[in-house]
């Protein structure tokens, strides 16, 4: 088996990792809604599946190809263990971690989380040591291109994070930093367990809080951010995936929430991306003080969560 780019595998008998079966597709090994992973080797992340593929020989396919249609942390390190079983099952703890933290901003190693900072450097245009020509491609081409030369590249990142350490240092002095001031308790997480919602409370001057360092700390899939007089919202990405260890409230559309407080926002605006994107976000734009208080947003959030009907199913 090999690694064919996307749109090279409709005419190949393949495995997609992570991503959209297409015609030819043999086995998905994905997390992905409706992806049609069978339900006996689903897991959090696809990296997770592709190991529960090699330990249960049932589900073993015939395949030529295997690939994905974008480029990720969980879509490469799943595709790596897919390819060299033998490599990926020695390094299967390390591999699965890193997956939680490149998809949920999880971790419990340290190299884990840094391996995932690289991973993202090396698909970020404006840091990444690879040919610039690759961010100029059309996104197909460009994602093939990621593959090829990270794949190669993984091997050595696995086994010594530390040679690989400009790419990571400063993520992860912010990360050590608000990691500290939560031990201090100069940033606090309240849950709200009914509401499947954590608050966090940040002092102003910090700039927004790592969401590794928040979200290794709560499972809570969605997270309101308090500073000063402003808030933030999020949904997680647990929330737009098929989970198996635990199911996250589903999703609410806080679109009308969002007219509520613009009516009463005189400068500024009021956002909330779709609530099916894969990490939606509630936020005021541009500098304008908000007109509603941050905890008066908060009650209207906890508010809309609760009476709001569930905008976004990812379960079969």
């Amino acid at each position: 088996m090999r690694f064919v780019p996307y749109p090279e595998t409709e005419a190949l008998p393949n495995i997609i990792v992570d991503g959209p079966r297409n015609a030819a597709t043999a086995i998905a090994l994905s997390h992905w809604a409706r992806s049609g992973t069978p339900p006996e080797l689903r897991a959090d992340t696809s990296t997770e599946i592709v190991f529960n593929y090699f330990d249960h020989p049932r589900f073993r396919v015939q395949a030529e190809a295997a690939s994905n249609n974008h480029f990720d942390e969980d879509g490469l390190l799943g595709i790596f263990a897919l390819l060299d079983p033998a490599t990926g099952e020695r390094h299967r703890d390390l591999l699965i971690d890193t997956s939680r933290a490149g998809d949920f901003d999880v971790y419990r190693r340290r190299d884990a989380a840094r391996i995932a900072f690289v991973l993202a450097a090396y698909s970020d245009s404006d840091i990444s040591p690879l040919p610039a020509r690759i961010f100029q491609l059309p996104y197909p081409s460009q994602t093939a291109e990621l593959y090829v030369h990270v794949l190669e590249l993984l091997p050595h990142l696995l086994t010594d994070p530390g040679r690989f350490r400009s790419y990571w240092e400063a993520e992860d002095r912010t990360l050590t930093e608000h990691e500290a001031l939560l031990e201090k308790g100069l940033i606090t997480i309240e849950e709200r367990p009914d509401l499947d919602l954590a608050v966090v409370r940040t002092p102003e001057g910090v700039g927004r809080c790592h969401r590794y360092a928040i979200h290794s700390r709560t499972e809570r899939s969605r997270v309101a951010t308090i500073q000063g007089d402003r808030l933030e919202f999020h949904y997680r990405y647990e929330g737009w995936v098929q989970m198996a260890s635990r199911r996250p409230l589903l999703r609410v559309d806080l679109s009308s929430l969002v007219d509520e407080l613009n009516l009463e926002q005189p400068a500024g605006r009021w956002v909330f991306d779709d609530v099916e994107s894969i990490i939606p976000r509630l936020r005021l734009e541009g500098d304008a003080p908000p007109a509603v208080p941050a905890d008066a947003v908060l009650k209207r959030i906890e508010h809309h969560l609760r009476i709001g009907a569930p905008a976004w199913n990812p379960y079969d």
